[in-house]
């Protein structure tokens, strides 16, 4: 691949509506150094989980993993990488891999801890950021691969895990003494697999409540896995005598103050997870009611649990509930695939406007080609 036809998808750091596509230096195989690999970046999901990325940019350091000129940054996506050269013993160019990746055509990476599951991405850059962002799994020993279904594990597996991980730190403690468990932003995908394995694995031990836009009530009515949906305008008539659990995707500070002061102490714990409503997370939080909003980061519950598990286990368990789930979206989620520089800029712009449709997932890449070439169907 010529190095003239490595592309990167980048976007303005202090304004995100800025965005373009540049020539990018990493298919230069030559330049690989001893002990790096090269991939081709072949095609990745983009949702509201990567938006929340690129808000959260800075403070949670997402820019750092995939450098850029200065005042830019490559958004992270989840998607599949074909190696297309290895400097590596343990590393075979032709492996496929599925992992955090840049909206960029090629990435190189350093190769650690290679065994048969997969490696993990030893750049310097890299060596103080999360581990779980750096780990790339060998498609050819992942128990939850299924070719069939690349599409769904690109747009729906990262954040299937983060709600898995959710509803396991929600249960281990016993739900806060609540019963009814409040889910912002209700048609997002995060909040639909919250709602998923609430109601497959906890019937009759909690309500499940749906809090969206009118646009999007039929929709998460029809999915069936909430036991009650409201608008957000009708936040007022769900009975605040109850004590309540709150899982915020929105990100929505008046949405969130609002929840706050209709439950008061009745608030027993509220869980600040995505930021689907990304332009309004400024307003004052510090005096409300009930416990203080607090970060849920997947990467510390999946840590916690590998230590009090052992090795190996958080992943079985995820991949055994993972396959009722992709059964599930088969019923709502249609998949939408573009290529192209065109295409990804069409789709970011769509979701970070919040104009995307739940009932879509937008699969992408920057290659512009055919079935056979890179950037096609497989």
């Amino acid at each position: 691949m010529a190095e003239s036809h490595a592309l990167d998808f980048l976007v303005r750091r202090e304004d995100l509506r800025q965005c373009r596509v540049a020539p990018a230096a990493e298919s230069d195989a030559s330049r690989l150094e001893p002990g790096q690999a090269l991939l081709r970046v072949h095609r990745f999901g983009f949702t509201a989980n990567n938006v929340t990325y690129a808000v959260v940019g800075e403070s949670m350091r997402y820019w750092e993993f995939f450098p850029a000129p200065a005042g830019w940054g490559r958004v992270p996506v989840w998607g599949f990488g074909d190696v297309l050269r290895s400097r590596h013993e343990r590393v075979a160019e032709g492996e496929r891999v599925f992992g955090y990746l840049p909206p960029s055509t090629h990435l190189v990476v350093r190769p650690d801890r290679a065994g048969p599951a997969g490696f993990v991405d030893a750049s310097p850059h890299r060596a103080a950021l999360p581990p779980v962002y750096n780990q790339y799994v060998r498609v050819a020993s992942d128990p939850s691969y299924e070719p069939g279904h690349e599409a769904e594990q690109m747009l729906l597996r990262p954040l299937f895990v983060t709600s898995f991980l959710l509803e396991d730190f929600l249960a281990a403690e016993d739900f806060f003494g609540a019963r009814t468990v409040l889910v912002s932003s209700a048609s997002s995908r995060t909040a639909i697999a919250l709602a998923f394995l609430l109601s497959r694995n906890r019937t009759g031990e909690c309500e499940v409540v749906g809090l969206t836009s009118p646009g999007n009530v039929e929709f998460v009515e029809g999915l069936g896995c909430y036991d009650r949906v409201v608008p957000y305008a009708e936040i007022a008539s769900l009975p605040a005598d109850r004590p309540v659990v709150i899982a915020d995707m929105a990100g929505n500070a008046e949405l969130r103050g609002a929840l706050h002061r209709h439950f008061g102490d009745r608030v027993k714990h509220s869980a600040l997870v995505g930021i689907t409503h990304w332009e309004r997370t400024d307003g004052a939080q510090e005096d409300l009611p009930g416990a203080p909003p607090s970060f849920f980061f997947a990467p510390t519950q999946i840590q916690k649990r590998d230590r009090e598990w052992g090795p190996g286990e958080v992943q079985s368990r995820i991949a055994r509930a993972w396959r009722p789930f992709v059964a599930f979206t088969a019923g709502w989620l249609r998949i939408v695939p573009g290529r192209g520089p065109a295409a990804l800029e069409r789709v970011y712009r769509q979701v970070l406007e919040g104009r995307s449709r739940p009932d879509e997932g937008h699969v992408l890449s920057l290659w512009e080609g055919g079935d056979d070439e890179p950037g096609g169907s497989r």
